[in-house]
């Protein structure tokens, strides 16, 4: 077996972690966060919500049952760079077609294994996600230290423009659809459009900068907003249309990023976790009803919940679902507009299925809105 070649990492804050290369050759630069999911790497390196940022698995054996076309989340992998401590270089399951080594190599994405990952993940903690770079080409510590400094962060940047597709498209449900839902794709997981299908939705995925004029004038049942990467304050066009969406009356219905959107249409601002929350376990309550939920999550943004107007621009707002571990704000129910959204992941891919209920919340919520509408 041919020797890996060494790899280093590099943070801003000039910290260093050596370790061996894997995946392909090169040097990746990003923002570098964590990720505490015991399984489901493959459908973190395709989520599109990763793009540009260097991810760390606290787990420390990765790879072991490969990958599959099955398991991903786009057409890609998304993430900048792969962090490991141990990356297995076979793969044991039936469903495997391909290694993560390899799927890494085939996508031109540079990892590094052999890094004390606990040691990483104590210190993005304490002083946060930041950038950083992984190299198996600039190996001496200072030149790649200068990549990294002078390299663009995530605050302000609109990412949604490089995962976004190109053109729209339609996914049909598995038989009749009931519903004729229009999904901005500001970096979408297939899973998403899964359920959406699975619910009896008939999708047509738009591009990111889609004007709401535009899906208006298709006359759909509901809008779906999706999860994306990047600054959510600057994701100008994406706040327009929501705001427009929500003065039209259309039932909307955001995750992630698309619920930051609709924080922001709605009068509420957004801000930069230290570290931010991602993972398959995070609690959440559910402050309507009570009960908590585990739950899979992927954002260093949030929803500022003290900023959200008590009456603002669109009736009243309130939070409709919050972190247990920190009292982050993971939800929002408009009462005078047919819209709410959720910080977390509920397609759960990967993750606990505790939170597809909201995927029935919004086909009852456009069954309401439309025989409402017929009734006038």
């Amino acid at each position: 077996m041919t020797a890996a070649p060494d790899a280093v990492l590099v943070l801003e804050d000039g910290s260093v972690f050596r370790g061996e290369g894997f995946g392909a050759p090169g040097t990746a630069v990003g923002e570098v966060v964590f990720n505490t999911a015991l399984s489901g790497y493959q459908e973190v390196l395709t989520d599109p919500s990763y793009h540009r940022q260097l991810v760390a698995m606290t787990a420390p054996h990765q790879g072991n049952y490969g990958v599959t076309p099955h398991d991903a989340e786009s057409a890609r992998v998304q993430v900048g760079g792969f962090i490991v401590r141990e990356a297995s270089r076979v793969s044991s399951n039936w469903r495997a077609r391909a290694t993560l080594p390899d799927e890494l190599a085939g996508n031109g994405v540079v990892g590094i294994s052999e890094v004390d990952t606990r040691r990483l993940t104590r210190h993005i903690r304490s002083a946060g996600a930041m950038r950083a770079a992984i190299s198996t080409d600039v190996l001496d510590a200072e030149a790649l230290l200068d990549e990294v400094r002078a390299a663009a962060g995530m605050s302000g940047a609109d990412l949604t423009s490089e995962v976004t597709t190109a053109a729209p498209y339609d996914v049909a449900p598995p038989g009749d659809a009931s519903f004729r839902v229009v999904a901005y794709d500001f970096g979408i997981k297939r899973t998403i459009l899964r359920l959406l299908t699975a619910a009896g939705c008939a999708v047509r995925v738009v591009p990111a900068a889609t004007p709401a004029e535009e899906v208006l004038a298709t006359e759909p049942d509901g809008v779906f907003l999706s999860n994306g990467p990047g600054d959510p304050a600057a994701v100008r066009a994406g706040i327009t249309a929501t705001g427009r969406l929500l003065t039209a009356g259309v039932p909307t219905f955001g995750i992630c990023l698309g619920h930051q959107l609709l924080g922001h249409a709605v009068g509420a601002r957004t801000y930069k976790l230290r570290f931010g929350h991602r993972g398959a376990n995070q609690p959440v309550r559910n402050t309507e009803c009570g009960t908590v939920e585990i739950t899979s999550h992927n954002h260093g943004f949030a929803v500022d919940a003290d900023s959200v107007p008590a009456d603002g621009p669109f009736g009243r707002v309130t939070q409709s679902h919050v972190n247990l571990n920190d009292g982050v704000n993971e939800g929002l129910r408009c009462h005078d507009v047919p819209a709410f959204s959720v910080q977390y992941h509920p397609e759960s891919a990967p993750g606990p299925h505790d939170a597809r209920y909201l995927f029935a919340e919004f086909t009852a919520l456009m069954a309401r809105h439309r025989t409402t509408r017929s009734a006038r």
